[in-house]
């Protein structure tokens, strides 16, 4: 652990659900809830207001919806969340050349490496000038901790929060940890914490206390001594810039059981096609193909194949997911399906196979948008998602609110509009069309944190300045599972936490 607080812990405060405040007027203030909306479905994330309820990430939503009747529940906007993410990160980028991204919402840096720190002092500014360009660049807030270590600069946002900046400074630790629950210490979830209080151990002075053997009689030898390294501040994980991934996959949860064998083939397939999508947006391939299959009564099966070696074509995964599927009984239904690629490589050795079969496939539609259900002579009816963007031929731009009964209701507002009003259409209405995301920060001349905006330009829908130079400024004080984070929450290698 080095003598400096110059690790640097970026946690952006209630990341989804603040995007959905910033980009609608009309719930600013108010308890928003983002995730699946369907009778199985999780939060993903909730804003702070909603947390006053008692709602929280990797909560059942049908349990979030009783503590919180009147919050507004809206469908996830992935694409609009990554955008924003990618100007944080490229902030971040500009501090240092040792970025290490944990989600789309939470980064470590290393400001020495960068030159950007190297005392208290310098620290503190950095960290103040970050969240003032975060606000500046996105119109959202972050939470900073700065410290010694991974582990304390950690702390040190989750205190911060929200909307906050913490600096630990290095000879501090031990008092400052001492008090806390062994739930803050990294790797200490629900069922590790829980076997430590049956023992008399509850704070991080009681592990400190107890010793590495007694830690190990109770643990094993690697957690047991980790954990007592931690508890006396001890931590020299280095910030890691790249993270080598293990796997691609997809899979989608049914809010209704599937019986149908015809239909599981066909999401199988159309779950491979979006894994391969992945794959290929990544830039890599995989030798070993795997299907994961969650049945009614919550057993899941996994079943995989390997190949001769590394593809990205469709077809091959598509072909080894369908017999994989041949070898698992659906009969009684199935809640959740899954497709994955591992043994990744950043190559691809053709199939000449699944070649002599067929040309290859580039750029494939997402097979759900035509899929026809035997019987049926017209393709199903317009779907309107829950906070997604719209734009109707008269009234402009706004969002759904929701749908039902052939009717769908819009609110009509932009980020920089006042709270807009709400009209109600018929589903198949010809002038209401799907729209992209507004920038959530008005493209307008000025300055930036420092720097000169010269101009913007449209990333996903989100406005980013381009700036004469580095990122600049101070003033103004600027948040998977996730339950993609997304349910880690619920995991027991994750500590507390206050998205």
């Amino acid at each position: 652990m080095r003598n400096a607080p110059t690790i640097l812990h970026l946690d952006m405060d209630a990341f989804f659900a603040s995007v959905e405040q910033a980009s609608k007027p009309s719930l600013r203030g108010k308890a928003v809830v983002v995730g699946g909306l369907g009778p199985r479905g999780v939060v993903a994330t909730a804003s702070y207001e909603a947390r006053v309820f008692g709602v929280h990430s990797a909560m059942p939503m049908g349990q979030a919806r009783r503590l919180a009747p009147n919050a507004a529940y809206l469908v996830p906007r992935f694409q609009l969340y990554r955008s924003i993410s990618e100007q944080v990160m490229a902030l971040l980028r500009a501090l240092s050349p040792l970025v290490e991204p944990l989600s789309l919402d939470e980064a470590f840096v290393d400001l020495e490496a960068g030159g950007a720190a190297w005392d208290e002092q310098s620290a503190r500014l950095a960290g103040a000038k970050l969240r003032a360009d975060i606000r500046a660049v996105t119109g959202l807030t972050g939470s900073v901790g700065l410290a010694a270590s991974k582990m304390l600069a950690k702390i040190a946002s989750e205190q911060a929060k929200p909307d906050g900046l913490v600096l630990i400074p290095p000879g501090t630790e031990r008092a400052l940890l001492g008090p806390m629950s062994v739930r803050t210490l990294p790797g200490v979830g629900p069922a590790t914490g829980d076997h430590l209080r049956r023992a008399g151990i509850t704070t991080v002075d009681d592990i400190a206390e107890a010793g590495e053997d007694e830690l190990v009689r109770l643990l094993g030898k690697a957690h047991g001594q980790a954990l007592h390294a931690m508890a006396l501040a001890r931590d020299d994980r280095p910030v890691v810039a790249e993270r080598e991934a293990k796997s691609v996959s997809v899979e989608d949860t049914y809010d209704v059981d599937i019986h149908d064998r015809l239909r599981v083939g066909l999401e199988v397939r159309r779950l491979a096609d979006r894994c391969v999508r992945r794959l290929r947006g990544a830039g890599l391939s995989g030798r070993t193909i795997v299907l994961k299959v969650r049945r009614y009564d919550f057993s899941t099966l996994t079943r995989s194949e390997t190949l001769r070696g590394p593809t990205d074509d469709p077809a091959v995964v598509r072909e080894a997911a369908a017999r994989l599927l041949e070898s698992v009984d659906t009969t009684g239904g199935v809640r959740l399906l899954g497709v994955g690629v591992s043994g990744l490589a950043d190559y691809t050795q053709e199939d000449l196979f699944a070649q002599a079969a067929g040309e290859r496939e580039e750029d494939e539609e997402d097979l759900t948008v035509d899929i026809r259900v035997p019987g049926e002579s017209e393709p199903a009816e317009r779907h309107w998602r829950a906070g997604h963007d719209v734009r109707h031929a008269e009234y402009g731009h706004g969002w759904v609110q929701g749908s039902g009964l052939g009717r769908v209701t819009v609110r009509f507002e932009t980020p920089d509009s006042e709270p807009g009003r709400v009209r109600t259409f018929r589903i198949d209405d010809p002038a209401l069309e799907p729209a992209e995301p507004l920038p959530l920060v008005a493209r307008r001349p000025g300055r930036v944190g420092g720097g000169e905006v010269t101009g913007q330009r449209e990333v996903g829908g989100v406005g980013e300045a381009v700036r004469d130079g580095r990122a600049g400024g101070s003033g103004g004080e600027i948040g998977d599972c996730e339950a993609a984070r997304e349910a880690r929450a619920a995991g027991d290698g994750e500590g507390p936490r206050r998205r």
